[in-house]
């Protein structure tokens, strides 16, 4: 299994009503996703966090598919101007030693193909985490501009 979390916090100009709006959007898309195995979107406790999300996913396949799903997508054209700070990370029990490399490699060639999310990401304030465009590295690293 493969648990995908992110973490993050809002920018200061963004209204509640926006804030509202593009959580409902968040947890809506994750539900339309088919290889979701289990989610949860809210609030985020005991950290400089406001929100987060974790989901998981079978294999490294159904991640693939998740990643690169339309609601995904969606998710994150209508999330990521909403963003200051982030961070993603995996957690996995699968005994594939090449593991990381290919949770890396499905982000990599996201980004290639869908160079208008890839930009949202790089515009991000702050980011660490599992990948972001250009800024690969080994499990552990912090990516951050």
């Amino acid at each position: 299994m493969i648990y995908h979390c992110i973490r993050f916090t809002l920018k200061a100009d963004v209204t509640e009503e926006e804030k509202t709006a593009g959580l409902a959007r968040m947890g809506e898309h994750i539900h339309a996703i088919p290889v979701v195995k289990a989610r949860v979107v809210g609030p985020d406790f005991g950290g400089e966090f406001d929100y987060g999300a974790v989901t998981v996913l079978e294999d490294i396949s159904s991640y693939e598919r998740y990643m690169n799903h339309p609601a995904h997508l969606e998710m994150d054209r209508a999330g990521l101007p909403l963003i200051d700070t982030f961070v993603s990370y995996d957690i996995t029990d699968d005994p594939d030693p090449e593991i990381g490399a290919k949770i890396a490699d499905v982000h990599r060639r996201r980004f290639e193909n869908v160079p208008d999310v890839a930009g949202l990401v790089a515009g991000l304030n702050e980011y660490s985490g599992s990948a972001a465009p250009g800024r690969h590295g080994p499990p552990g690293s912090h990516l951050v501009d």
